[in-house]
């Protein structure tokens, strides 16, 4: 045999092992694709059962908690007691004469405001309580745009639970909900979308504990369309840009123009320096 026909025999059977490689690529590739379609079908199929479990549950809508929200701006207005105003979007604790208003706008999902409440949030309290100022509550909802889901809302709506049973009530319960042990991750779970997880914040609170009016009413959504309006109240505020933002008397209460007070010794000393005698 030539040189010639043993580098041509040798290049023709590297031909056919090559020929042969792609047919089995190509028979496993197609093994693959029937593989993961029969996946995908049965996937399907069985989310096509839920969504008929679904339908067939009635309630119109896809029970999400974007639908229960979208229905909820045209359910009635049930104000929660301890409020004042049209719409009841006014909130104010403390004295009524007081000379001096301590004004708060925050957002319950708002890591801002979880350091804010966590580091003065008792100090505001007791303020309340002996008289130094009454203050205004404003809640806002944005950061469930900002962020996708319900949590916000969902916890306006638990709030005004709470302020229902009592001002009491409201101010513990908030306070709890920025605590370390229960304030969600800002990238995390939007833990408060879940009922039973305010639920479970609220049992610690002594005025709200094992209360079921406020569970109803937190389930119900009896407050749902009212924490939307809370929200369209606080939308329009002007020159709040971010939260917190902390006023007294109308005054920014900020050390550096723009931030919230996040320690004791600098909120007490803007405060001590803005109150009216």
């Amino acid at each position: 045999m030539s040189n010639r026909n043993s580098q041509a025999n040798k290049q023709a059977a590297r031909e056919r092992l090559r020929a042969e490689r792609e047919r089995q690529a190509k028979k496993d590739k197609v093994r693959r694709q029937l593989t993961v379609g029969g996946a995908i079908v049965v996937v399907l199929a069985i989310a096509g059962g839920i969504g008929l479990a679904v339908a067939k549950s009635g309630g119109g809508g896809d029970g999400s908690p974007e639908d229960t929200w979208a229905k909820a701006k045209s359910a009635k207005l049930v104000k929660p007691a301890h409020t004042t105003g049209s719409d009841g979007t006014t909130v104010t604790i403390g004295e009524k004469d007081a000379k001096n208003t301590l004004s708060l706008y925050e957002d319950p999902r708002c890591p801002g405001c979880a350091n804010f409440e966590q580091n003065v949030g008792d100090i505001v309290e007791k303020d309340i309580a002996d008289g130094k100022y009454k203050a205004t509550f404003h809640l806002g909802t944005f950061l469930d745009d900002n962020l996708q889901g319900t949590g916000s809302k969902n916890a306006v709506s638990a709030l005004g639970a709470a302020l229902n049973k009592s001002p009491e009530a409201f101010l513990k319960y908030k306070y709890a909900l920025y605590s370390k042990k229960y304030h969600p991750e800002e990238t995390g779970p939007d833990k408060f979308a879940d009922d039973a997880y305010l639920i479970e914040v609220a049992d610690t609170v002594p005025e709200l504990k094992g209360d079921k009016a406020f569970q109803k009413a937190l389930k119900d959504g009896t407050y749902d369309r009212w924490a939307l309006t809370m929200s369209d109240a606080f939308n329009k505020a002007k020159d709040v840009r971010s939260t917190p933002t902390i006023k007294l008397n109308d005054k920014l209460l900020s050390a550096d123009g723009q931030s919230a007070p996040s320690t004791p010794a600098v909120f007490n000393s803007l405060v001590a320096k803005n109150l009216k005698k």
